[in-house]
């Protein structure tokens, strides 16, 4: 099994590219479910998931072609709606495929998903609206299994705010008859991307955005053409390491407009951030002190403190000047990578969703376990401040969400490999 060997004190500079967001083309990529022509999509990145969900649509009679960031998806031949749990098991975001199925084919049959041990993430939600708008849906033998001759526009109200599940209803309402209406809807960015790309192939969707979502279903989509938007989680990442090695690092192909939260936060911990956009392209440039000042935190939904940031945020904290309290409101069980952190040394105190942290003058190099994705990036940036080597094992989580994180790093002056097993 890979691992990352990071040798900590070197000042990031210089400029990198960020990627298309993982969070944005897994669900566009199932938007192709719903149409019977081709659907282009570029910025797409090279990422663990990303291929795991084309292997799925394939499966399913989806024709893939890709090259480079480019990929063309023809879901013309589409004969087999299922996703079987030997492709779903590594990855939540396969739960996607389900509304688009059920609106296009008339049936599906998807396991029940896997992906990071963070918390319960329940699929009632996506359930419970494809039932009211007129799906039988049942669990068996760990397969929701649903079926519709054509789904009916409804009023629906989720119980929580969940992303995948408004993606997953808004995609089933672009086919349905009559109106849908989502109502606490998920407000990501990825939502609205995802909404764009359903609109630029004929749907009829308002509100994407807001917590209110309308959506005014057809009797078919059309191809076409989309580009994903820039990874805000990476983004963000990329600042935090930029942050804690006191560097100077211009960050490509983004903005700070999909990042108000965390760049307020980086902001008070003594970065300056400056936004810079030309005709053609926008970038984040930072500038970090010697040394930060902790900030607390408390993530939320959209647009407040994202839980994607939170790990991140606890490696900064871990050097900087000052004590934070971070609090995790989302997953219940988001923590694990604090024990990583006090194995280097960090001084973090867990009371169940609460982490009060003290910055110490150093951290120092060992070897820690990646515990899920976030965990994995929140490793690396502590690692590139580190004495000595920090081995970060399991790095299979990071390979799911970062496009080359080891070379981007090393780009920009990080002394950081990769060793195979």
């Amino acid at each position: 099994m890979d691992k990352l060997i990071v040798a900590g004190g070197a000042r990031l500079t210089g400029e990198v590219a960020i990627s298309g967001a993982k969070n944005a083309a897994l669900p566009i990529l199932c938007a192709s479910l719903l149409t019977s022509e081709p659907l282009t999509l570029t910025n797409v990145p090279a990422l663990n998931d990303i291929d795991t969900m084309l292997r799925l649509l394939a499966q399913m009679g989806v024709r893939v072609e890709r090259a480079g960031d480019r990929v063309t998806l023809d879901a013309g031949a589409l004969d087999n709606p299922l996703a079987p749990y030997e492709l779903v098991k590594t990855m939540r975001a396969s739960i996607l495929v389900l509304g688009p199925l059920v609106a296009r084919a008339g049936e599906a049959r998807v396991s029940l998903p896997g992906g990071c041990a963070i918390g319960a993430r329940p699929v009632d939600q996506h359930i419970k609206g494809l039932q009211s708008m007129g799906a039988e849906v049942h669990v068996e033998h760990g397969y929701v299994v649903a079926r519709a001759t054509r789904l009916k526009g409804a009023r629906l109200f989720t119980d929580m705010v969940t992303v995948t599940g408004t993606e997953n209803l808004m995609m089933a309402a672009c086919l349905a008859d009559g109106e849908t209406v989502i109502e606490n809807a998920a407000r990501e960015p990825e939502v609205v991307d995802l909404a764009q790309c359903l609109t630029a192939m004929g749907a009829r969707i308002s509100g994407a955005g807001t917590d209110v979502i309308r959506v005014r279903g057809v009797e078919r989509l059309h191809g076409g053409e989309h580009r994903v938007m820039p990874d805000r989680i990476e983004t963000g990442t990329f600042l935090c390491a930029a942050a804690i090695t006191g560097g100077d690092v211009r960050l490509t192909g983004t903005s700070t407009g999909y990042l108000d939260a965390v760049v307020d936060k980086l902001m008070d911990a003594g970065c300056e951030l400056i936004g810079e956009k030309t005709a053609r392209s926008e970038s984040i440039h930072i500038i970090a002190p010697p040394r930060l000042r902790a900030v607390s935190i408390r993530t939320a939904p959209y647009p407040a403190f994202p839980t994607d940031m939170q790990a991140q945020f606890m490696a900064i904290n871990a050097v900087a000047e000052g004590t934070a309290v971070i609090r995790e409101t989302i997953f219940e069980n988001r923590f694990m990578h604090a024990v990583e952190l006090q194995r280097l040394g960090a001084d973090i105190k867990i009371d169940g969703n609460t982490a009060v942290q003290t910055g110490v003058a150093k951290l120092q190099g060992a070897t820690v376990m990646a515990t899920d994705l976030r965990a994995s990036a929140s490793l690396v940036v502590a690692g590139l401040v580190a004495e000595g080597e920090t081995h970060i094992e399991r790095i299979y989580h990071l390979d799911r969400g970062y496009e080359h994180i080891e070379s981007k790093l090393t780009a920009l002056g990080a002394s950081i490999r990769r060793e195979h097993a």
